[in-house]
C-alpha cells in the first residue's frame, strides 16, 4: 500500500507550532488570541491551544487515530479563521485580515481532507466533505496570489538576495506559480501536478526564507511561526496532492 504522507507533514508541523504556542504563551503577543485579551488568565488559553495542537499533530501520524487528530486541528484552525472576521468587518478595506482568515481557512480545509480521506466508510457524505474541503483550499490559493500581489514589496524583500536573477524576479514567478495552481486545482486540469508542484514550493518556501530566518535570529516569534505556519500549509498542499491521488488510483482500478 502506498504511504501517503501529507497528513504526517500536517502533524508535524502542528506538533511545531503548538511547541512554539507552548514557548512564547503570552496571549498578548498572539494576534489570534486577542479577542481574549479580558478573560482571567488568558494564557492558560494558549496553552490549552499549543497542547491540543500537539496532540493532534501526534494522532495524525498513527492511523487509528489519525481522525481524532485532523478533529482536534481543524476546529483549533476553524476558530482561528473565524476570530479574523471581525478584523474583516472592521476594516474591509485592508487585504492583510483576509490574507489571515484564509491562511488559517487552507489549514482547516487540509484538515477536513484529511478527517473524510480516512474515514473506511464510503459514504456520501464524506465524500462531498472531501469535495469541499478540496474546493475550500483551492479558494484559499486564490488568496495566497492576491496576498502576494498586494504586498510585493514584502514579498520582494523575503526573497533571499543570493538567488539569482533577483528577488523581484521569483516574487513575479511564485505569485503567478500559486494563480496557476489556484486554476488547476478549481478547473481540475493538472490539479495532482499543481497541488505537488504547490507543496513543494511551499517547503522551499520553509526552507530558503523561513529556517535560515531562525538561525540569523532565534528570538524572534515571527520567524518561529512562519517556519510552521509555511509547513503546515505545505502539509495541507500535499493532503491535497494525497486526495487526488487516491481519486486517481480509485478510477482507474478495474
Amino acid at each position: 500500500m502506498k504511504i501517503l504522507m501529507g497528513r504526517h507533514v500536517f502533524g508535524l508541523a502542528a506538533i511545531l507550532f503548538g511547541i512554539v504556542i507552548l514557548y512564547w504563551r503570552d496571549s498578548n503577543i498572539w494576534q489570534q488570541f486577542q479577542p481574549f485579551r479580558n478573560v482571567p488568565h488568558p494564557e492558560i488559553l494558549a496553552c490549552v491551544v499549543g497542547a491540543i495542537e500537539i496532540f493532534g499533530g501526534f494522532a495524525l501520524q498513527w492511523r487509528k487515530t489519525a481522525q481524532v487528530g485532523a478533529v482536534a486541528l481543524g476546529a483549533i484552525f476553524l476558530l482561528f479563521a473565524l476570530l479574523w472576521i471581525p478584523r474583516i468587518v472592521t476594516d474591509p478595506a485592508v487585504y492583510g485580515s483576509y490574507g489571515n482568515f484564509f491562511e488559517q481557512f487552507s489549514q482547516f480545509s487540509g484538515a477536513l481532507i484529511a478527517y473524510a480521506s480516512l474515514r473506511v466508510s464510503d459514504s456520501e457524505q464524506l465524500a462531498c466533505a472531501a469535495r469541499l474541503g478540496y474546493i475550500f483550499f483551492g479558494v484559499c490559493v486564490i488568496s495566497f496570489t492576491l496576498a502576494q500581489l498586494f504586498y510585493l514589496s514584502i514579498t520582494v524583500s523575503l526573497v533571499p538576495k543570493w538567488i539569482p536573477p533577483s528577488q523581484m524576479f521569483w516574487a513575479i514567478v511564485t505569485t503567478i506559480a500559486f494563480a496557476l495552481a489556484a486554476i488547476a486545482l478549481l478547473s481540475g486540469r493538472l490539479a495532482l501536478l499543481a497541488s505537488r508542484l504547490l507543496a513543494a514550493m511551499l517547503i522551499g518556501f520553509g526552507l530558503l526564507v523561513w529556517l535560515p530566518a531562525i538561525f540569523a535570529d532565534p528570538h524572534n516569534l515571527t520567524n518561529w511561526t512562519e517556519n510552521a505556519e509555511t509547513l503546515v500549509i505545505a502539509g495541507a498542499a500535499w493532503i491535497v496532492a494525497d486526495y487526488l491521488s487516491q481519486r486517481r488510483r480509485t478510477s482507474t482500478a478495474p
